[in-house]
């Protein structure tokens, strides 16, 4: 990854380098004009693709950059991506077998009926934010936790949009103060400042965000608590009819947190657990395996190819209701698909902007602007939300926002865990918001809800860049360091 150069000079203009992402706006804005909700489909990777020729084209015609260097950076980015990539297919291989093998519609089925539509959306809130606090990872935590509280939320008559701005809002929260994220534990050590000590001092701007955004859901949910389209007994008998559910499917996410708890990598974690929902399928959902694998004999083959469909591609299953089939349809790897090629363009769009120092040129503009530490705050808070707009990356926003200012900050006699708590409250919890970010196309294909949809109620996520500056103009727990000549 190609750093910010030291010297100005060998930067393009400012105008020129702003060219590409104005390009890329008016683009996605057209695709998303056009298309709708299937612009992820091909729509904005086309856009990306375009904003990334304009980019390569203005470089290589006035700045005479050679493509050997946009081409090394873009082989580089990708495969830093690689790991979230497969990650991402692990995952949608998880989400067919955890809803074919019954795990999520059991959590569905008593989750209705022992939770409120009033204080459903703040319970989901918590609920997500402890499991992911635990895990480390706001990807699996939406992925297991969260899509069974989308069917509750649904059954209990709250629209998907909110109860996904909940689930997300939770579970960004734990992401960001967990001591096994990857995101914390980045921030932590681009900055310079021990772990612990970040994740402490994040807590000034962290606490007061996510009180004022359980404050918000709570009073939310007061306004779903009559809703008309509240029918828990039409999904609980559909679920009951068509599944067999069973307590005994609780073994695989005990299983998964027993892994999470002794620090299993994710990846290893999310494959055993979809193994293990696939043994449990063949156990519990023969007639439904059956069903999906198109056969009518119940052999050992007929069912192996069930779960292997399962764990593959699309499934849909009839259960009487039309509202309910939808929820418990399921896209499997293969459902991840336009999610890792819009991944792949966006990663060429962010590589080729900084191989170029297109954007780094965007960001020195940003830097002239700073005074104080509130504007440096400021700046560090831009920057960390450009760069994910940008590069469509939370871990190069990070790395690139704490490198960028890593200087400045001492220069300022300001401790290395402003700088670090700076990036994490804007480069982690923005991500999500961002369409074409690795993050927000994730979490939009797992939840089955367009970015632009729940980017509204992901209030944990759009207050916390806001808190992390208001702390700053005020100076709260700002300690100033002692410079040396």
């Amino acid at each position: 990854m190609n750093t910010m150069n030291e010297d100005s000079k060998s930067l393009p203009s400012a105008w020129i380098s702003i060219i590409p992402l104005i390009v890329l706006i008016a683009m996605i804005s057209m695709t998303i004009t056009l298309f709708g909700s299937d612009a992820l489909s091909g729509g904005n990777q086309v856009s990306l693709f375009i904003a990334t020729g304009v980019c390569v084209t203005l470089s290589m015609l006035i700045y005479k950059t050679k493509w050997q260097t946009i081409e090394d950076n873009i082989k580089h980015t990708i495969g830093d991506a690689s790991v979230s990539i497969v990650i991402l297919i692990i995952i949608g291989m998880l989400g067919g077998s955890w809803m074919i093998s019954g795990v999520v519609p059991t959590l569905i089925y008593y989750g209705v009926q022992t939770m409120s539509p009033q204080f459903f959306l703040v319970s989901a809130c918590i609920i997500c934010a402890i499991v992911s606090l635990m895990t480390g990872s706001s990807w699996t935590t939406v992925a297991t936790i969260g899509l069974a509280m989308l069917g509750i939320g649904d059954a209990l008559g709250i629209p998907e949009a909110w109860t996904a701005g909940a689930i997300i809002s939770g579970a960004y929260f734990g992401d960001k103060m967990s001591p096994m994220s990857d995101t914390t534990i980045l921030a932590a050590s681009m900055a310079g400042t021990d772990l612990f000590t970040h994740i402490r001092y994040m807590m000034y701007t962290t606490v007061p965000t996510i009180s004022i955004t359980l404050i918000i859901f709570l009073c939310a949910g007061f306004g779903f608590g009559n809703s008309s389209d509240i029918n828990v007994t039409e999904y609980t008998e559909g679920l009951a009819n068509t599944f067999n559910i069973s307590l005994w499917t609780l073994i695989v996410p005990l299983f998964s947190a027993i892994l999470i708890m002794k620090k299993i990598p994710s990846m290893i974690t999310l494959f055993a657990s979809s193994l293990l929902a696939g043994i449990m399928s063949l156990i519990l959902q023969q007639d439904i395996l059956l069903e999906i694998a198109g056969e009518t004999i119940p052999s050992a083959m007929n069912l192996i190819k069930g779960v292997m469909i399962s764990f593959f591609t699309s499934t849909n299953v009839e259960t009487g209701n039309a509202t309910l089939n939808e929820l418990v349809s399921t896209g499997g790897m293969a459902g991840m698909m336009d999610t890792i090629w819009l991944i792949l363009c966006a990663m060429c769009f962010g590589a080729s902007m900084v191989a170029t120092g297109m954007l780094f040129s965007i960001i020195k503009v940003i830097m002239t602007f700073i005074r104080n530490t509130f504007g440096l705050v400021s700046a560090t808070v831009c920057s960390g939300i450009l760069l994910n707009v940008m590069t469509g990356d939370q871990y190069i926003s990070i790395i690139l926002s704490a490198d960028m200012y890593k200087k400045m900050y001492k220069d300022m006699g300001l401790e290395a865990r402003l700088l670090s708590r700076s990036c994490e409250d804007s480069a982690t919890v923005t991500s999500v918001l961002i369409p074409w970010n690795t993050c927000g196309m994730t979490q939009a294909t797992v939840l089955g809800v367009p970015t632009i949809a729940y980017l509204p109620y992901c209030f944990f996520n759009y207050i916390s860049p806001l808190m992390t500056c208001f702390m700053a103009l005020i100076g709260y727990k700002i300690k100033k360091t002692t410079v040396k000549a």
